[in-house]
């Protein structure tokens, strides 16, 4: 485990091990919502990098039935497309245990972004914040959430003393369009994590902190450099 700062970075041998460790430690920061609130709160990420780690965390014993699950952004497409974040978490994580959560879509079935806005806002706003644990991603790009180089919202997003709760977001590397927790909205947790594969997202992540070269313009730094919360770094090779 090392250190620097905000960041602390927890590295393992294999995903596996990885999934298993931050499993471990969400279900953790969910039981302990439960007991001290009665209730917990949890946003997570799509892509490929928290599959394990979704297979993992829905097999953590804990009441569930007082656990609410959202996404921290997600591809504005019904949840019958492969593509959306939605249907990945209800495959992988909403299963054996964790079948019991309730679960709070970001897509609203409004034709963009931002005509479903005002619904996707009041679903966040109608959460118990603060979370109990937000869990983030990484791309190539050095997006996290929906915070992508070029997005016409970009700015607005990482704003940390803006007010939006949630934001559509277009960018040439989004594909779709996006729809996202703003900066502020994720740092109003408990625990933050930071999900990461592969020995160029360390390399990026060790950039972007430390703002050398192009890094020093990705969005995840952002996140990396603010000093409200706390940044756990789970990485595997």
């Amino acid at each position: 485990m090392t250190n620097h700062l905000n960041v602390t970075t927890h590295s393992f041998t294999d995903c596996r091990a990885q999934a298993t460790a931050l499993a471990e430690r969400v279900a953790e920061r969910l039981r302990r919502g439960l007991a001290e609130r009665g209730h917990a709160l949890l946003a997570v990420s799509g892509g490929s990098t928290p599959k394990d780690f979704f297979a993992r965390l829905s097999q953590e014993k804990l009441d569930w039935t007082r656990v609410q699950v959202t996404l921290v952004d997600e591809r504005w497409m019904a949840e019958t497309d492969e593509r959306s974040n939605a249907r990945l978490v209800k495959s992988l994580l909403l299963q054996h245990a964790a079948a019991a959560a309730q679960f709070i879509p970001l897509y609203t079935g409004d034709a963009s972004p931002e005509t479903g806005l005002a619904a996707a806002n009041a679903r966040i706003d109608a959460l118990p914040l603060p979370f109990d644990a937000v869990v983030l991603g990484m791309g190539d790009d050095g997006h996290t959430a929906s915070f992508f180089p070029g997005g016409d919202h970009l700015a607005e997003a990482l704003d940390l003393d803006g007010t939006a709760r949630v934001l559509p977001m277009h960018a040439p590397g989004a594909g779709e369009p996006r729809i996202t927790l703003s900066l502020p909205t994720l740092l109003q947790t408990r625990a933050l994590y930071l999900l990461v594969a592969g020995e160029k997202k360390r390399d990026l992540l060790a950039d972007a902190r430390l703002g050398l070269g192009e890094a020093q313009h990705y969005p995840v730094r952002a996140v990396l450099t603010q000093q409200r919360v706390p940044v756990a770094v789970y990485w595997c090779p």
